[in-house]
C-alpha cells in the first residue's frame, strides 16, 4: 500500500465515526470551545406540564411574524403621498388614495400569496399577544414571578407592552379608514398628557395630524426599532430561563432543589419542533379560512368618515372600552385644558395598571414577608387572596373589553346607546367586587377548609350524573397527599445512567 493510501486511511480514522461533519465540529470546538456549553444546553431539562408550552406559542408566533413581515416589506410602500388607484380591485378604481393604502391593496390582490401572508401576519400578531397574556397569567396565578425570577417578570411585562404597541403600529400602516381613525385617537391621547403632550405628539407624528411623516415613522418603528428590542428581550428572557432553570409544579420526585422533565435533546427538541409546525399550521389555516382586516371594504382614510361596528384588535379593546364609557369631564385652569375624558382612561388607568403589575413582586413580598427562593409552583387555590385579586383584575378588563362594542350591543339588543353606556359603567365598577369574593370562596372550598380555618383534606372537583360540579373531600392523608392526587405525575430517576435517560425520556437534575 502506498504512503498516500496509508495517509488517507489514517486521516479517515482520525475523523472518527462521524466523518467530515464530526471533524468540522471538533475543529470548531478547538477554536471556540463550544462543546461544554453546547452539552449543558442540550442537557437542559424542561418540565412536561402543558402550561409551559404557552410561552412557546408566543415565541413561534413571533417567528411567523418575522418571516411574513419580511415578505410584506418587499412590497409595502410607507408613504402618505397621494396616488390614483388603478389596481385589481375594481370598486376602488379611480379613487385617490395614499401610496401606503395602494401598496397594501396591491399586496392583497396583485401579489401571489399576498393575501395569505397579510392575514398570517395579522393572525400571528393576535396570537402572539394572546399567548403572552395567557403565559403571564399562568406565571401570576402560580407564583412563578417570585424570587429569584422578578427580572423575568419585568421582561415579560415589557414584552407585552411592546407587543401591544407594535401591533397597533402595524395595524395602522395600511392607512385605511379603520386604522386612520385609530391613529387619530392615538394622537388625541398623546395631546391629553399635561405639559408634555404637544411635544410628545409632535416628536412621534412629525407635526400635526394627519401629516405626511406619520406612516414612514410608524413603519421604521414597526419593522426595525421595536422588533430589535423585542428580540433582545426574548434573548434575555431565554438566557435567564437557562440560567435559573424552570419552575415546576409539585409532585412525585420534585423538590426546590431539582428539575424533573425531558432533556432538550432529543425528547424536547422533537416535541418543540412538532409544536412549531402545529402553531404555523393553525395560523395558516386561520389565515386561509378566517378573514381579518379587509381594508378594501373599509376604504382609504378620510377624516370626515367613520365606520359602524368596527373595533380595534382585541388587545386594544380594553383601552377603547375605557374611552367609550368614561364621562365627558375636563379641567380648565390657568389657560390650560386637561381632557379628563381622554387622559384618565387612556393614560392614567393603563399607567397605574402596568406600574402595579411591575411592582407586584415587591408588593407581595412586603405584604407576605416572604423572602425565600421559590422553584416550586403553587396551585391557585392554595393562595386564595392572590388568586382573587388576579381574577378581579381580569373581570375589570373583561368588562372594558365588552364596553368596546357599545354601539354593536345597542343595535343588537335594540337599546338606546346611553342605556348601554350606563350599564357598562356600572358593570365595570361592580364586576371586580363580585369576582373577588366568589373566587376567594371557590379557592377555600377547593382547599377543603372548614370551621376554624384549619386545613383538613383537599377537595376534588367532580361532575355528577346530572351535570353539576361539586367539591368532594378526598380521604384524609395528613400533610402527605398521595402522588396520584398530584397533577402530571411522571416516572423519575436519578442520573447518571445515560441509557435509562434515553429510554424513559424523563430525568432529574439538581439545580
Amino acid at each position: 500500500m502506498s504512503d498516500a493510501a496509508t495517509y488517507k486511511r489514517a486521516k479517515k480514522r482520525a475523523r472518527g465515526p462521524y466523518g467530515r461533519v464530526g471533524q468540522m465540529i471538533d475543529d470548531l470546538d478547538d477554536r471556540l470551545g463550544v462543546a461544554k456549553g453546547g452539552r449543558t444546553f442540550m442537557d437542559k431539562i424542561f418540565p412536561d406540564h402543558w402550561s409551559f408550552m404557552l410561552g412557546e406559542i408566543a415565541l413561534y408566533s413571533f417567528v411567523i411574524l418575522l418571516v411574513t413581515g419580511i415578505f410584506l416589506t418587499f412590497y409595502y410602500v410607507p408613504s402618505s403621498a397621494l396616488v390614483v388607484y388603478h389596481g385589481a380591485y375594481k370598486p376602488l378604481d379611480g379613487q385617490t388614495v395614499t401610496e401606503a393604502f395602494d401598496s397594501t391593496v396591491n399586496i392583497t390582490f396583485a401579489v401571489r400569496g399576498g393575501l395569505l401572508m397579510r392575514q398570517m401576519h395579522h393572525w400571528a400578531c393576535d396570537i402572539f399577544v394572546g399567548a403572552i397574556v395567557v403565559h403571564m397569567a399562568r406565571v401570576f396565578f402560580t407564583g412563578a414571578f417570585r424570587k429569584p425570577r422578578e427580572l423575568n417578570w419585568t421582561i415579560g411585562l415589557t414584552l407585552l407592552i411592546l407587543a401591544i404597541a407594535n401591533g397597533f403600529l402595524g395595524y395602522s400602516l395600511p392607512d385605511d379608514l379603520v386604522s386612520g381613525t385609530g391613529i387619530r385617537i392615538a394622537y388625541s391621547i398623546m395631546l391629553s398628557i399635561p405639559f408634555v403632550g404637544t411635544y410628545l405628539a409632535f416628536f412621534i407624528f412629525g407635526g400635526n395630524f394627519p401629516g405626511t411623516a406619520t406612516i414612514p415613522r410608524f413603519f421604521i418603528l414597526h419593522v426595525l426599532i421595536i422588533p430589535l428590542v423585542i428580540i433582545g428581550l426574548v434573548g434575555a428572557h431565554l438566557f435567564l430561563l437557562v440560567r435559573q432553570k424552570h419552575t415546576q409544579f409539585r409532585g412525585e420526585g420534585r423538590t426546590e432543589h431539582n428539575v424533573v422533565g425531558s432533556p432538550m435533546f432529543p425528547v424536547f427538541m422533537a416535541k418543540t419542533t412538532g409544536f412549531l409546525l402545529v402553531v404555523t399550521g393553525v395560523t395558516a389555516l386561520l389565515s386561509a379560512f378566517a378573514q381579518i382586516n379587509p381594508i378594501w371594504q373599509f376604504g382609504p382614510y378620510t377624516a370626515s368618515r367613520i365606520s359602524y361596528a368596527v373595533q380595534p384588535d382585541w388587545y386594544m379593546a380594553f383601552l377603547d372600552g375605557a374611552l367609550r364609557i368614561f364621562p365627558s369631564w375636563s379641567f380648565h385652569s390657568f389657560g390650560h385644558t386637561i381632557p379628563f375624558e381622554v387622559f384618565i382612561p387612556a393614560v392614567l388607568f393603563p399607567g397605574i395598571l402596568f406600574n402595579v403589575a411591575y411592582l407586584w413582586p415587591l408588593i407581595e413580598r412586603k405584604v407576605t414577608g416572604d423572602n425565600q427562593i421559590h422553584h416550586l409552583l403553587d396551585r391557585p387555590r392554595d393562595r386564595p387572596k392572590h388568586t382573587a385579586v388576579g381574577v378581579a383584575v381580569l373581570a375589570l378588563l373583561g368588562m372594558l373589553f365588552m364596553a368596546s362594542s357599545t354601539d354593536v350591543l345597542a343595535n343588537f339588543f335594540h337599546l338606546p346607546l346611553n342605556t348601554v353606556l350606563w350599564a357598562m359603567r356600572i358593570l365595570v365598577l361592580v364586576s371586580p367586587f363580585i369576582a373577588y369574593p366568589i373566587t376567594y370562596k371557590i379557592c377555600k372550598e377547593l382547599q377543603g377548609l372548614h370551621g376554624g380555618g384549619k386545613r383538613k383534606t383537599p377537595n376534588l372537583v367532580m361532575r355528577t350524573a346530572e351535570g353539576a360540579y361539586v367539591a368532594v373531600p378526598t380521604p384524609a392523608y395528613g400533610d402527605d397527599v398521595p402522588p396520584e392526587l398530584e397533577p402530571e405525575t411522571v416516572p423519575t430517576f436519578i442520573e447518571p445512567e445515560a441509557e435509562e435517560r434515553l429510554e424513559s425520556g424523563v430525568r432529574t437534575v439538581e439545580r
